[in-house]
């Protein structure tokens, strides 16, 4: 059962603490563009999120104990112990998610850019302060005039 298994509780509760410093982090670089965004906020989960074996020396000799624990908790434990195998071993896939959240935040970016985006941009011969960017999403009109407003009537009482 999952109340009676700690690891698996320790992992759910990794799980929704990552979550939490994910969603928080991606709405605190609100001022980023989302092109930065994306990708520093997916090669922080990919930190987060890569698991690795890890083994512990017990208090008998030659007992160990093994397991599987986020590669990021296993590089600081093992540098606070100063074990370059395990801080190497663990450090390279720390990088590897990283590098993997990087691109799949790039993809995301891609994939979630409006096709407008190409169309905004100025056209040859127009200025630099944005009279040739098409505005007709803004608008509502599709590129027709707009309508001149209505005289307001009021109601005759008498």
């Amino acid at each position: 059962m999952l109340t009676t298994d700690s690891m698996s509780l320790l992992w759910l509760t990794y799980l929704g603490l990552s979550l939490v410093v994910l969603v928080t982090g991606y709405l605190g670089l609100a001022f980023l563009p989302r092109l930065v965004r994306l990708p520093l906020t997916w090669a922080v989960a990919g930190m987060l999120w890569v698991p690795t074996r890890f083994r512990l020396p017990l208090v008998e000799e030659g007992e160990f104990y093994t397991g599987f624990a986020p590669a990021v908790v296993v590089t600081a434990v093992a540098f606070l112990e100063r074990n370059l195998s395990g801080v190497l071993a663990s450090g390279l896939l720390v990088a590897a998610g990283a590098g993997l959240g990087v691109a799949f935040g790039l993809l995301q970016w891609w994939w979630l850019r409006s096709p407008d985006a190409d169309e905004e941009a100025p056209r040859k011969g127009a200025s630099a302060k944005g009279k040739g960017k098409n505005n007709n999403r803004r608008s509502e009109h599709d590129g027709r005039q707009a309508r001149k407003p209505q005289v307001r009537r009021e109601p005759r009482v008498g």
